[in-house]
Parts: C-alpha cells; structure tokens; sequence
C-alpha cells in the first residue's frame, strides 16, 4: 500500500514511523521544511541553550527506514478522484491512502502592525531575528529595552516568561548592562494564565511569576503595534521587544481546498469516528474537531491510532473507533520549577520540572533510537556560546 503523509510535524512523523514497520508500506512523506521542530523546547533555545533540542533533521530520524521517501515541498492541492495531491513545486504525489498533519499556522487576528512589529518563537529563524534585537539593544545601545512584552499566557508564554528573565541578566552581565530597570510583561485575552488548565493551577502559576519579576496583565487585548510598542484600551506602552506567543489557525491548505472536506466554524477538518474526513483522506492532530486537538500528545495519538487501524484492515480485522484520550500537561516556569496537571492531580515544584525533564526525554525517544534521543534531550541544558550579534 502507498501512503502519503504530508506534514512533517509530531503527528506526520510519527505516523510515518508506525507504518514503516510493516515493509509492505510503501511510505512519501511531504514536508515544507527539512527539520522537525520540538515545540516544547522553543521556549528554551529562545533564551540561550541549544537550538539543537528544538530543531533535529529529518535524516536523522528517519534514517535506515528503506520504505520511506521523503519530499520538501509544500502541498496546495488534493485530488480525492485522481488519489493526488500537488506541490508548489508542481510534482504531484500519488497515494492508497492520505494522511493529513499540516498543523497550524500563526495569525495576529487582524491586530494592526503585530505581523511587523513583533517577534515570535515558533521557529529557528523567528528566535534568531528576537536574538537580533536582544543583542542590538545590549552589545550595541548597551542597555535594556523600556519593557519586554510577551503577548499570550498559554503555555509557550508562560514557559518564555519564566525564563527570559535569566536569560537577560545573563546577557547584561556579559556586556556590562546595569539590569535593576529589567521588566518583563505577561498579557493575556482570558481572564487567566493558562486558560487551558484549572484555576488552581493558574492562581499558582501566577504567583510563580510574580515572584521571578514578571507582571501578569489578563484580561487584557492589544488593539494595534508599532515600532515603539503596543496599544491596549486606547493607551500605547512603550516596548521595542514585543514577543507574540498567542494566536494559531488551522493550515490555510484546507480552507483552499474546502471543496473536498466538512469544517467546522474554526476552518478544522470534521472526521469520522475512524478520523477519516474523505474517502482514503485521513486528518490527524491538530488540524481535526477532536477534543484535546493543539497538544502534541494528541498528535501522537492520532498517528498511532490511524496506523493501528490500517494494520487491521491488511489483517482483515475490525477497526477500533477513536477515543479521545485527555494527556498530562507539565509547563516549566523558570529554573527548576514547573506545574503538572491530569486529572485533577497537580504537582508543583521542582518534581514537576522533574517529571517535564522525563517527558522531555520520552518526547525525542517517540522519534529518535534511545541513544540519539539522550543526545538531544542533553542539549537543552547546554547553554550556546551566543554572545555576538547575529546577521538575519
């Protein structure tokens, strides 16, 4: 059978790999970038470890899987009855089967001037263009900036917030910057940080950061940006370092193509209970209406799921179902302290940065032999000799 999976991201790879375990798979993996981005670990190479935990090369993952073929490209079209889809580079990709995991991309919710006037961590080259300005402002203007403002308290806010405060007096030491005006801003839509887990576990949170010396704004929406700052309520604070962590829409691909699948009023794909959204078209993570869609966990479910049910058809076997399953969440919030929280049970401290460390490591072993993955999960405390000021 020849499965085509576009999407290089946690719930593509990891179905690629599932499926390459049955030789008779014939596997084309399409994705717009040569690299697999760690997610959990942005945070931590947008303030001075290495970039080497968020950022790991296809070949080294998917290397000696002879079943699999993979392609840079950037698909924009599917043809349910040709059994195609096109890339930008014009090549069509036949399949069996399609396996959908394109992911999110970012949007600024038509806010004025946030596309030109922020920076973001969602990528290497988004940290390295924020890296830029950082070192601008300490190794050429030598001081610290008037604010550094975080827009977004999900998790990747809350992890930046917690540690960029470090990262910039590390910097300061270095180029000899007085830090005691550093001041950093957390500001959030929703009534409270992390909107997503219980207010238990935000009012805690909020406590964590206020006391590493970020000041938590909620209930708070940023009406326009400029190159001196942001504006919210008609008032204009002052930032030169405006960091933008909030906002994802389902990929623009599936509301190009929107002829072919049922989405719902967010622009995500409606599928069965098999999650299938078309006949042989499959969408997985975060691109499917299925509770718990946008974690990474949920992506790696969906991709063991689909490949599990695709064994037991060659095997003549029913096919199970899906069934949403609820992960545990671990958001670090500076050094050696973090929450966790499932099902009701919450742990703070430094256990729970213990347990995010496991996850970590349990997180590349998903992708990468045992001893690749404790080579990438040790990078993420290797502090990057990056004092210079790098060219975007």
């Amino acid at each position: 059978m020849h499965i085509t999976i576009v999407g290089g991201g946690f719930g593509g790879i990891k179905a690629a790999l599932e499926l390459a375990k049955d030789s008779k798979n014939q596997i084309t993996l399409i994705s717009d970038r040569p690299d697999f981005r760690y997610y959990p670990a942005l945070y931590s190479s947008a303030t001075g470890h290495s970039h080497l935990s968020s950022s790991v090369p296809l070949g080294e993952i998917l290397a000696n899987k002879d079943n699999i073929r993979v392609h840079i490209d950037e698909i924009i079209t599917i043809n349910p009855s040709e059994k195609n889809v096109t890339g930008k580079s014009g090549t069509q990709y036949q399949y069996d089967r399609c396996i959908l995991a394109l992911g999110t991309v970012t949007t600024y919710f038509g806010i004025k001037g946030l596309d030109s006037y922020s920076y973001g961590i969602k990528s290497q080259a988004e940290i390295k263009r924020l890296k830029h300005r950082i070192y601008s402002s300490l190794a050429i203007e030598h001081k610290l900036d008037d604010r550094y403002i975080i827009i977004g308290a999900g998790p990747t806010g809350v992890e930046l917030a917690g540690a960029l405060g470090s990262y910039l007096r590390r910097l300061s030491r270095h180029y000899k910057v007085k830090d005691s005006g550093l001041r950093i801003e957390l500001i959030e839509a929703a009534p409270r940080v992390l909107p997503r887990m219980s207010e238990k576990a935000s009012a805690r949170v909020t406590k964590r950061l206020k006391k590493l010396g970020v000041k938590v704004s909620c209930n708070k929406s940023v009406q326009s940006a400029n190159k001196d700052g942001i504006v919210i309520g008609g008032k204009e604070i002052d930032s030169q370092t405006v960091i933008w962590t909030s906002g994802v829409a389902n990929h623009p691909f599936y509301k190009a193509n929107a002829e072919h699948f049922a989405l719902n009023e967010r622009g995500h794909v409606i599928v069965d209970e098999f999650m299938q959204a078309a006949p042989s078209i499959y969408v997985i993570g975060d691109n499917a209406v299925t509770k718990h869609a946008g974690l990474a966990q949920t992506a790696l479910h969906d991709a063991i799921f689909v490949a599990d049910n695709f064994k037991r058809e060659r095997r003549h076997r029913h096919k199970k179902p899906y069934k949403p399953v609820a992960p545990p969440v671990v958001v670090p919030v500076g050094k050696r302290w973090a929450i966790f929280e499932w099902h009701g049970i919450r742990i703070f401290g430094w256990p729970a940065a213990m347990i995010r460390r496991a996850a970590d490591f349990m997180g590349y072993s998903d992708y990468l032999p045992i001893g690749q993955a404790l080579g990438v999960w040790r990078a993420s405390s290797i502090i990057e000799d990056d004092y210079f000021s790098p060219v975007v």
